[in-house]
């Protein structure tokens, strides 16, 4: 690559990824969102006019997103995915596949990991992932990083004709901070002409096991060939340090805690002299040239990584390999945890542990949280999702039965939030377009009541309707209630394909109508509810709930916040205080944020409020009007 000028801004992680994949030539960038890897693509689609040029899309699910990029990069083209790590759960059918054949052109996987799980699903480690596909991984530690290895990650795919994956995690994606990057794009050139495909059925099909283990020894070759480069290219920094003395490996993100927890040591009275530091961004292929090293350098070995213990596994390994004497701590002897994301202090603790002053370890104040009010996570004030929970609840009863008795399936998203108080609607959360299926299972087991399935719009398109065609298929007795609010909204209001055209960026768009999928999957008993209006919403349910056969209720109304941001409010409500008694059953019934009581009075907050009327219709004395 030509060298260019730099030029300073500030940026996070995932606008650095961005950007990166601009600055090297790519002409397609697909994704799916979810936090905390949203705003790689959720930035840049906003401003899509400024890239004619490039395919920008949020595609229907991650294995989409995936199948297209790797597409493009076969066709010689530089491409770019996105997704959270539980997406690459769906995508990764395809991706090994794609990692067997290899590409021509260069295709970078970004994935972020949520170590600590701040937004929710598990602590998933998708390293796992790319140990089991021999398939090289990046791990950058800052927002520079994000931009530099990014476009590393662009070069290397080239090189070794394949794809390779830039693993980030969420203290980094979310970032933000002031980066070097090139003035002006500095593309692949052998990646800017036109685009070709060449029929090779020996690298582009599985079709027979000849040609899948030819694929598989060649992989084997270029991912040992990514070893060899990546080595020579210094990417990982070994610092060797005393002899027989103390070494740190630092996996990610963990680097950037090593500095100050030899200072947080220091200031306990325990000083780490001249310690050999290993800063390693590649864990994938394992950096075993390096880490041999440290076994004949080191006498002792804290291995230093997030989630997973998989560099700790691999040094373990080489040490057996090579008679190391060398003792190695981390996860395996309980030094670290496998679970949260760390901090200095982790280090620190570590660090002291290992040296025999764990007696100087100091316990974190949580005087300060234990004062925090519980606040469950909740709807925002007027969406649409509460009347769906409210009708649910208030249908079980009308048709006799207890709340525990029917169960209620839940899916990803912000139909999920009817888990929470004062709803306590959904009993289950498992992963996208679950919901549907689940209900089928209960039914299957011998559950005899009543069987709802609740499932958003955009989980729906994402992986809910081949549940719902098992469904058909098999004439089961479940209700299906599709939370319709035309938006990817718990990600950060990304659009789907069910969004309205106007919202999506492209003339060319087309609009996919739920409304219309389901009279075509023959499913006879079907409605479409504003789900403001309880009382209908009520009677859909309960009608649904004692069909025998398959019945969908379509309720449809715009996410709140999307529907603010225009300025649109549909009433104008306030409490009359003569009839109120302050009961609160309107605060209790439906939890919106909206209404307050002050310790005398209840009253609406109209900042909030965007007049969907719900709180009047619970009102028992009719004092919201």
């Amino acid at each position: 690559m030509e060298k260019t000028t730099k030029v300073k801004k500030y940026m996070s992680g995932n606008d650095a990824v961005a950007l990166a994949a601009i600055h090297s030539g790519v002409c397609v960038i697909t994704g799916y969102p979810g936090t905390p890897s949203s705003e790689a693509i959720g930035n840049l689609w906003h401003r899509k006019s400024d890239y004619p040029d490039i395919e920008i899309q949020w595609s229907t699910n991650e294995k989409v997103a995936l199948e297209i990029a790797c597409a493009a990069a076969w066709a010689n083209k530089a491409a770019l995915c996105t997704m959270k790590m539980s997406g690459l759960n769906v995508a990764y059918d395809s991706l090994i596949s794609f990692v067997y054949s290899g590409c021509t052109g260069a295709m970078v996987l970004y994935v972020c990991d949520d170590p600590g799980v701040s937004a929710g699903m598990p602590e998933q480690d998708v390293r796992g992932f790319a140990k089991m596909s021999d398939m090289p991984v990046l791990e950058p530690a800052t927002v520079q990083e994000s931009y530099d290895l990014t476009k590393y990650a662009f070069e290397l795919s080239h090189k070794i004709q394949m794809p390779v994956m830039v693993r980030s995690v969420t203290n980094v994606a979310l970032s933000h901070a002031p980066i070097m990057i090139d003035s002006e794009p500095n593309p692949i050139k052998e990646l800017t002409g036109e685009a070709k495909f060449e029929l090779d059925i020996q690298k582009y099909t599985k079709a027979g096991a000849k040609i899948c283990m030819t694929q598989h020894a060649d992989l084997i070759k270029r991912c040992e060939l990514a070893q060899e480069i990546i080595k020579n290219d210094g990417i990982n920094k070994l610092k060797l340090g005393a002899k027989d003395g103390l070494g740190i490996v630092a996996a990610g993100v963990s680097s950037t805690y090593i500095d100050e927890a030899f200072e947080l040591a220091a200031s306990l009275g325990v000083k780490i002299t001249d310690p050999t530091v290993f800063d390693v961004k590649t864990s994938v292929p394992l950096p075993s040239h390096e880490l041999l090293k440290m076994l004949e350098h080191c006498s002792k070995i804290l291995v230093v990584e997030e989630n997973e213990p998989y560099v700790e596994d691999g040094l373990h390994i080489l040490g057996y390999r090579s008679n190391s004497k060398a003792q190695v701590f981390g996860k395996h002897d309980k030094t670290l945890s496998r679970i949260g994301n760390f901090t200095a202090k982790t280090v620190c603790d570590a660090l002291l542990k290992i040296t025999d002053n764990a007696h100087l370890i100091q316990q974190e104040d949580s005087s300060y949280e234990a004062q925090c009010a519980a606040r469950p996570i909740g709807v925002c004030a007027g969406c649409p999702h509460r009347g769906v929970y409210i009708s649910i609840n208030r249908a079980i009863r009308k048709a006799g039965f207890k709340k525990n008795e029917v169960i209620v399936t839940g899916d990803i998203g912000c139909t999920i939030l009817g888990m929470s108080p004062p709803f306590n609607t959904l009993w289950t959360e498992v992963s996208m377009g679950a919901s549907i299926p689940m209900a089928q299972g209960f039914e299957y087991a011998g559950i005899k009541t009543p069987l709802i399935a609740t499932i958003g719009d955009s989980t729906f398109l994402h992986a809910g309707i081949p549940g719902l065609i098992n469904a058909v298929q098999n004439n089961s007795n479940i209700t299906v209630i599709i939370m319709d609010n035309g938006w990817t909204a718990m990600t950060g209001m990304q659009v789907n394909a069910g969004t309205d055209k106007s919202f999506q960026q492209d003339d060319k768009k087309n609009v996919v109508d739920i409304a219309k999928i389901i009279p075509a999957l023959n499913i006879e008993d079907f409605t479409i509810i504003d789900p403001y209006d309880l009382e209908a919403m009520t009677d859909a349910v309960q009608k649904a709930m004692a069909h025998k056969g398959v019945s969908v209720i379509l309720a449809r109304r715009e996410c709140a916040i999307q529907a603010g941001r225009r300025k649109l409010r549909y009433g104008n409500y306030q409490v009359d205080k003569d009839p109120c008694t302050r009961c609160k059953v309107c605060i209790m019934t439906t939890g919106c944020p909206a209404l307050v009581f002050d310790g005398n009075d209840v009253f609406i907050n109209t900042s909030q409020c965007n007049g969907c009327g719900i709180c009047s219709k619970v009102c028992p004395t009719g004092a919201i009007k």
